[in-house]
């Protein structure tokens, strides 16, 4: 079966990046948009990455524009948002699909390893049934939004899915004890 560290995918420039470059750090893999109502995660994304970046902690930004055209304009405006409206730092890559026939290889690997399970919570639970709607997703493991997030170990094992209700801020405690 093929690892994590077997895909490509491409910096924001159409450069070809290995996977296996980010081999013994803990990786905090994101689909994003500039224009989601989640957009603010950025913040709490960013604070995470400085805070444990020094320990080996990445998170990989991916653009995707698949939920209601939420990250409209070119990869270049994107990290431009992110960077002025939010200062961040970490790795962005070259918007993608994360869903249906045109799914990065990346997505489709990361869905495989870890299945959707609806949150808990009535509020969780009712937000994400609210978007499926919305993106025509559901029953599947496909990505219901933006700002799903997938933990990864420093070996390369998928160890938790995030959905897009579940803040940054609030698996902290899943990442540092990764990092421990």
């Amino acid at each position: 079966m093929p690892s994590l560290y077997d895909i490509t995918v491409l910096d924001r420039r159409g450069n070809p990046v290995s996977l296996a470059t980010f081999k013994g750090k803990v990786l905090l893999i994101v689909n994003t948009a500039t224009g989601c109502g989640f957009t603010p995660q950025y913040k709490d994304l960013e604070e995470l990455y400085e805070k444990y970046h020094e320990r080996g902690f990445e998170i990989l930004d991916f653009p995707c524009n698949q939920f209601k055209e939420q990250a409209p304009g070119s990869d270049e405006e994107i990290h431009t948002f992110c960077t002025l409206k939010y200062n961040t730092k970490f790795e962005r890559f070259k918007k993608i699909a994360v869903n249906g026939p045109e799914a990065a290889p990346l997505f489709t690997f990361l869905k495989e390893q870890k299945p959707y399970v609806s949150p808990k919570g009535l509020k969780d639970k009712a937000t994400m049934l609210m978007l499926e709607k919305l993106s025509g997703t559901g029953g599947t493991n496909d990505i219901r939004w933006n700002f799903s997030k997938f933990l990864v170990s420093k070996e390369g094992e998928v160890v938790a899915r995030y959905e897009p209700v579940i803040n940054a801020a609030a698996i902290e405690k899943d990442i540092a004890a990764l990092l421990a």
